[in-house]
């Protein structure tokens, strides 16, 4: 398959660069995968397409205000964007930086009263090792002076309402650097009447990393790599899904992070194994779903592995068909834009 095959047209001006005044307000596309068949409505109806015993899995991940902005200890400015904890080396982490020239190894950083970095490795380039040293928690920290690492196509600074926007009322583990999308339409009044309805809604984790917005470089997309993501299924998420799959009750994966993780942590007999690691799996048409019935996902950027993968599930066709009628129908795309349903 082509890097091409997954293109379409998408006006800028679709692209949602501020959240709507509530979360519910976003409109809901859903797609049929049976009959293909596409309706329009707003997401408050997503709970009549759940039924009693359902499971929803949320990815539970938070996103931590990852640029930090401060400068060279010997004068300059420089913006230091945290993408990944380096395992092992405590408070080192991999991380992008922009500053006039580039920092080199043995650089001190100087990003706030109480928080100093130093440059200890080049990395893999563009990225740099970065050790940190903070008085104090060092995320307690970056939640004081960090900025919240909004998506590159949303083209103004963060603000204040964006702590809360880029977030979902579930985010419970610091560790993301960017927001699992499909998530923020969710309210606890939504969740409580899904409930309500006998919907079982059970966490994950998966820590969405810098990769999700890398574009992919080649055209034959089976030569494509992906970041890794470190995630955890927790043993009663696992344990829920395997009986659910085993009385032939359906599980619904909210967004595309949740979808990589549970079909990452499937073993080859089918049931889903609790555990933490590494998420590098690459989901593109061809691949058989083990686990996921059901996705809500937002509206991706076209050449996008997040297309790919939507495309995966409900076919390359269909799903472009569906946003060809999106960007007919004014939808909002991307994180703070509008949904769709693939049942």
């Amino acid at each position: 398959m082509h890097l091409s095959d997954f293109d379409f047209d998408l006006p800028e001006e679709l692209i949602a660069q501020e959240p709507l005044a509530e979360r519910t307000g976003s409109r809901l596309m859903v797609l049929d995968r049976a009959t293909g068949n596409l309706t329009i409505g707003g997401f408050s109806d997503i709970v009549d397409h759940f039924r009693s015993g359902d499971v929803l899995v949320v990815n539970d991940t938070r996103v931590i205000p990852a640029r930090l902005l401060g400068c060279k200890e010997s004068g300059g400015k420089v913006e230091v964007l945290l993408v990944r904890r380096l395992a092992g080396k405590e408070e080192t982490w991999i991380c992008l930086t922009k500053a006039s020239k580039g920092p080199r190894v043995g650089t001190r950083l100087l990003l706030g009263e109480s928080l100093t970095a130093t440059v200890v490795e080049g990395g893999e380039d563009p990225y740099k090792h970065i050790q940190f040293a903070s008085e104090g928690d060092f995320l307690q920290q970056i939640e004081q002076i960090g900025r919240m690492p909004l998506p590159p196509y949303i083209r103004r600074d963060d603000s204040q309402l964006d702590k809360e926007r880029y977030q979902t009322v579930f985010a419970q583990n610091a560790g993301a650097v960017a927001a699992p999308t499909a998530g923020l339409h969710f309210t606890p009044e939504i969740l409580e009447q899904l409930r309500n309805k006998g919907v079982e809604i059970h966490p994950l984790t998966l820590h969405v990393g810098i990769g999700t917005f890398l574009p992919v470089r080649v055209d034959n997309i089976r030569e494509h790599r992906m970041h890794e993501e470190h995630f955890t299924v927790p043993a009663t998420t696992a344990e829920a899904v395997n009986l659910a799959r085993a009385a032939g009750r359906r599980i619904f994966a909210l967004g595309t992070t949740s979808t990589r993780t549970l079909e990452y942590a499937v073993d080859d007999q089918g049931r889903l194994q609790a555990g933490s690691g590494a998420c590098d799996l690459f989901i593109y048409p061809g691949y058989r779903f083990r686990t996921v019935d059901a996705m809500l996902t937002n509206f991706h950027l076209p050449r996008s592995t997040l297309l790919m993968l939507v495309s995966a599930f409900a076919g390359r066709e269909a799903v472009l068909a569906a946003y060809r009628r999106a960007v007919a129908e004014g939808f909002r795309f991307f994180s703070y834009g509008d949904c769709m349903l693939i049942l």
